[in-house]
């Protein structure tokens, strides 16, 4: 796709100082702009480069006045950061603005969907299946029976959709993200053999729902795991059956959260963190990067460590745990002084 700084500007509603018809096909670090590139400057500590860069143009503050000549064409806008960022989001929601079915798919014949949907080839939807308006499925995404989704919503190659999951408005599964699988339910038996429990519950994602590649959320043993709105997953999490986790928390790779735990709104939880099952975290919590929660949290605290200790604690007595030699060295000393 080929946009020229004339139509950037418009988007942006900023002003073009150069060619209005210099085209760009790519994005592009300002140091490492070419011929047919856009970049931008925000940050002052790369001013240096905007003399020097090779992209065609270059989106800048309003604020800022060349020292030196220069070969990129500007635009000129409020904030520069802000508005890459929204170029960005309209550059994604053009390149993924498919429509069409592709062949081959697998559709029942009581699968329904809305207007302006792309469903890949190799798809598979389910019996019952529901799909809103401009819902994007990508090919070898599986949607088992029973499963409904909302508008806006976006399931990239080889998601995989189980029974009876519920998908709002305007979420994104990305890539190998397996919704509903059965959770991690064994009971042992008199012969110490562990029998399955069945898993009858499903997963409900609430509206703007975030989920990164490879993440796994297991549907609930009883009644339902859920996520709800504005909650956001990276890549690579596993959340066990019958979690429940809180409006606009985001939550970082590879943690794993065990069955039956519920997270308040607005937590930030970093890489790496291991959270017990049956406790309950609250608002506006965070947990630092490979961290051991074993017990409740209350609202606001800051945590970090294994097993956690609140974020002050932790740092001051960290003060202590690097000096343990020396320490351990001056109470030998002073022992046979005694």
């Amino acid at each position: 796709m080929k946009f020229t700084a004339g139509q950037i500007a418009g988007i942006l509603e900023g002003e073009v100082h150069g060619n209005p018809e210099i085209a760009v096909h790519k994005l592009a670090k300002i140091e490492e702009g070419e011929e047919g590139s856009l970049t931008f400057l925000a940050n002052p500590k790369y001013t240096s480069f905007i003399y020097k860069t090779k992209a065609s143009i270059t989106i800048v503050n309003k604020s800022f006045v060349p020292e030196q000549d220069i070969e990129t064409t500007l635009i000129k806008v409020e904030d520069a950061y802000k508005s890459f960022s929204k170029l960005l989001e309209y550059y994604n929601q053009v390149k993924n603005n498919k429509v069409g079915i592709e062949e081959p798919i697998f559709k029942s014949d009581t699968a329904t969907y809305g207007s302006d949907v792309y469903i890949g080839a190799f798809a598979y939807l389910g019996n019952n299946v529901t799909l809103g308006d401009n819902v994007k499925v990508y090919p070898n995404v599986y949607i088992g029976d029973n499963v409904k989704i909302g508008n806006n919503v976006i399931l990239f190659a080889g998601a995989k959709v189980y029974s009876e999951t519920i998908i709002g408005n305007n979420c994104v599964v990305n890539s190998g993200v397996v919704l509903g699988a059965d959770g991690f339910g064994f009971a042992p038996n008199e012969d110490g053999e562990f029998a399955k429990v069945p898993q009858t519950g499903n997963v409900i994602l609430e509206d703007n729902v975030d989920i990164g590649a490879g993440t796994t959320i297991d549907r609930a043993t009883l009644g339902s795991t859920i996520l709800r709105k504005g909650v956001k997953l990276d890549n690579q999490i596993q959340i066990a059956h019958n979690v429940e986790i809180g409006e606009h928390t985001v939550i970082a790779a590879q943690t794993g959260i065990a069955g039956s735990t519920k997270i308040g709104k607005h937590c930030m939880i970093g890489g790496q963190v291991g959270i017990v099952g049956h406790i309950v975290i609250g608002d506006f919590v965070k947990i630092q990067a490979q961290s051991g929660i074993g017990r409740n949290v209350k609202d606001n605290e800051v945590l970090q460590g294994s097993p956690a200790l609140n974020y002050g604690d932790f740092n001051k007595s960290y003060v202590h745990f690097k000096n343990l030699p020396k320490i351990i060295s001056r109470i030998d000393t002073l022992e046979k002084k005694d």
